[in-house]
């Protein structure tokens, strides 16, 4: 049996579509063939230093504001920037945005500050633009499942 690894999912859920991004992404973390992976989901305001130096890998799930990310998620980072700077160098971590517009402004304020915190992204944001599509759902199992999956069998 090998050791558990810690994952952190962070997202900020001011919807019912965001929320339920947000539960399909931990849907696929706690796909039945996974099963070394603890899951923690906070909400970003909730979320401090020691959530994330707990982590062994985070996903960071964020709408797209004014073409940036939530200032829930902002506020996160400021929090945790500095604590966890010299701390989590290499931490994997996964991206979604739900946006209404394309989502890069958004994902490159964030990619921005994790490269700052030298995190190693794992898999391309997860951009989910536009009208609501169900299929983003998929897509956000998928990105769990993923992260979680090689989180697991020492990928990342």
């Amino acid at each position: 049996m090998h050791d558990m690894q810690n994952l952190l999912i962070v997202s900020h859920t001011p919807s019912s579509n965001t929320c339920s991004m947000t539960k399909a992404v931990a849907s696929g973390v706690s796909h039945k063939d996974i099963t070394g992976i603890e899951l923690k989901i906070t909400k970003p305001l909730e979320t401090g230093p020691e959530d994330v130096l707990w982590a062994d890998g985070i996903i960071l799930g964020t709408t797209e504001n004014f073409a940036y990310m939530s200032g829930a998620m902002k506020d996160f980072f400021d929090r945790i920037y500095y604590p966890c700077l010299e701390k989590t160098v290499s931490l994997p971590y996964g991206l979604f945005i739900r946006a209404g517009n394309d989502g890069l402004g958004a994902k490159s304020s964030i990619v921005r500050i994790v490269t700052g915190l030298c995190w190693k992204q794992v898999q391309e944001p997860l951009l989910c633009r536009g009208a609501w599509e169900e299929t983003f759902l998929d897509q956000c199992e998928e990105l769990g499942m993923t992260i979680a999956a090689g989180l697991e069998a020492g990928i990342f």
